[in-house]
């Protein structure tokens, strides 16, 4: 079997679960298979963003973070069932357990996705042996569909696994790079959301082969040193290595300070509470990661210690953004004696590039303020044509463009 494993380089599998809290539900209660089924959050409570879907109801047109209004606008008899957050990270723990069974190189990514080193299991099969076994696995024990990407790099396994979905088995090589990665549009490409797109669009990068043409100077002016990372990859350059600890060591990034005396005057805790933010900025982006969770610990004069956090819709790395939930926190919870020592922390890290422009398990809130104004434009656009509602621009740029 050595003969299927390169004398040098690796072989690396990630594991995508297919819809995976649908297929939980489904598993669940058998009775909503092949049923259009989405998960969704609470109605009455104004959340009713699509998290998730099965593919039944994928062939109407249901998407994730569609409002609920319009998924059931597009199928009537579309079934709608709650996250239930508890189960599916028991099932998580369930399908890395089987991932551990193969190889100890397991890396999780997110509670339904994960890296493989597989280099030295050759023992166990091909590669493709081994991603058959996987699947076979999770659909027989837990009765859980999966898509498995099978390449020499982190970045080529992610690009792979999605390639066929549900159930799907893809080998990708760096020599089919150029003529299976390059032709994608660039919004395919894993680490490039709708925002980083739309930039590179203003230079006439619409596919991954044109990011790869692209002049480095002209990547680092538009997305700064993160541009020739994402250069690199498109190029079939990605020499992370998986690594089973990345999970815990990473869980946060912090940084506190002891104050030169008590202080009990709000602004000058302020002042601390930003220099704060912005360590912990730096941090994070020296290390590629955005936080999900933020935490403040107060400690009073009497060395009294407390520490309050806080999950976030969305992962955050800015300053500003840290600076808020942190401040927000500390008024909550400063009962007004003297502190001496100040400290954030960012908790529940998650890469840059899993991050970006990507749904977690608590988004849908977000989106779902927004469901009223979804409804009033989609009835203004049905009524007066799709060019009546335009995309603005803000007061400032206004402004700006105002001036002669």
């Amino acid at each position: 079997m050595k003969a299927f494993y390169p004398k040098k380089g690796r072989v690396i599998l990630h594991v995508d679960m297919n819809s995976f809290f649908a297929s939980v539900e489904m598993a669940h209660d058998p009775s909503l298979k092949g049923k259009p089924l989405a998960i969704a959050g609470d109605v009455e409570q104004r959340r009713g963003i699509v998290v998730t879907c099965s593919y039944e109801a994928r062939k109407y047109g249901i998407k994730t973070t569609m409002p609920l209004w319009e998924a059931k606008k597009l199928c009537s008899h579309l079934i709608v069932k709650k996250p239930n957050h508890h189960r599916y990270r028991e099932v998580s723990q369930a399908i890395f357990e089987e991932f551990r069974q193969i190889t100890e190189w397991v890396e999780p990514v997110s509670i339904d996705e994960g890296y493989l080193d597989i280099t030295n299991c050759h023992e166990l099969g091909t590669p493709m042996d081994i991603a058959f076994t996987i699947q076979q696995n999770l659909l027989r024990k837990l009765d859980l569909p999966c898509s498995i990407g099978i390449a020499p790099n982190k970045f080529l396994a992610k690009m792979a696994s999605d390639m066929k979905k549900p159930l799907g088995i893809t080998v990708l090589r760096k020599r089919d790079i150029p003529h299976i990665i390059w032709p994608l549009p660039i919004i395919e490409m894993h680490g490039v959301g709708a925002k980083t797109a739309e930039k590179l669009a203003g230079v006439n990068v619409y596919t991954i082969g044109d990011l790869v043409q692209l002049k480095d100077h002209q990547l680092k002016t538009i997305l700064g040193i993160r541009g020739i990372k994402l250069k690199e990859r498109a190029d079939g350059l990605d020499l992370r290595a998986v690594d089973p600890a990345a999970a815990e060591e990473n869980k946060s990034i912090g940084s506190s300070t002891t104050l030169p005396r008590d202080i009990t005057i709000q602004s000058e805790l302020n002042v601390i509470l930003e220099k704060l933010a912005e360590s912990v900025c730096q941090r994070l982006k020296r290390k590629g990661y955005l936080t999900k969770n933020v935490s403040v610990t107060i400690r009073y004069k009497d060395r009294r210690t407390i520490s309050r956090s806080r999950k976030l819709i969305n992962p955050i790395n800015k300053a500003e953004d840290i600076l808020i939930a942190a401040k927000t926190l500390f008024i909550e919870n400063w009962n007004g004696d003297a502190i001496r020592l100040l400290g954030i922390t960012g908790q529940d890290l998650v890469e840059e590039d899993s991050a970006i422009e990507q749904l977690d398990l608590f988004s849908y809130e977000k989106e779902a303020r927004k469901e009223p104004l979804y409804k009033a434009i989609a009835s203004i656009k049905s009524k007066y044509g799709d060019d009546i509602v335009q995309k603005g621009m803000d007061v400032h740029t206004f402004l700006k463009r105002k001036k002669p």
